[in-house]
């Protein structure tokens, strides 16, 4: 890639990341879940979970790439069974959190959840699909092949969503390790729960307005 190039394709990609890190990045039921598991679980407990979140989300923006996502949203039958099947495990998991042990007790603590948990939350969330295509449609690079600015965009948003969820999965330990009381850790997992439930609730209202 010629310095000409890349000197045009800084400015629009800034912009994108940007973009992604407000819209991608900011509370929702995958993001406020990772922060809950890091709380509840700490950072190694909680990776498995997390890494299905990433993985699932990836596997939206892949979606969103290949122009799958416009064929899924012109089957409006198929949005009520994914906010149904995303509903019930964000009230599972919020349960789960509320109930985990504080960290300093958290090998007397329930099997945090895993892998295939995260995918599935990910995968089911309709703001996902929503939040990723507005970004990735807003971008545009001006390249001469719509290829190589597809590659750039997937690389770039992958990345972005990695970067995204390992920080709020840190701060949700981090927050966990400051209020280490054991009393305060379970206000904590509560306090969590709750706000999972209410963004899940917040981002089904955006989607039915």
């Amino acid at each position: 890639m010629d310095a000409t190039l890349t000197s045009g394709l800084f400015l629009p990609l800034t912009s994108m990341l940007l973009a992604s890190a407000v819209i991608m990045g900011s509370p929702g039921p995958a993001t406020v879940s990772a922060a809950a598991s890091g709380s509840a679980y700490g950072f190694v407990r909680s990776l498995p979970y997390v890494t299905g979140l990433m993985s699932g989300t990836a596997t939206v923006l892949a979606l969103v790439a290949a122009g799958l996502v416009t064929a899924l949203l012109a089957m409006p039958a198929l949005v009520p069974a994914l906010i149904a099947v995303s509903g019930l495990y964000i009230l599972y998991l919020a349960y789960k959190i509320a109930m985990a042990a504080p960290l300093d007790n958290s090998q007397k603590a329930a099997p945090p959840p895993g892998f295939g948990g995260g995918y599935l939350l990910a995968v089911a969330n309709p703001k996902a699909y929503a939040a990723i295509a507005a970004v990735y449609a807003s971008a545009q690079f001006g390249l001469a092949s719509p290829l190589v600015e597809a590659v750039i965009k997937v690389i770039s948003l992958a990345a972005m969503i990695v970067l995204i969820h390992l920080l709020w999965l840190g701060a949700g330990m981090v927050l966990a390790r400051i209020l280490s009381d054991p009393r305060y850790g379970r206000v904590l997992n509560w306090i969590f729960a709750v706000i999972l439930v209410a963004s899940a609730l917040r981002a089904l209202s955006l989607l039915i307005r």
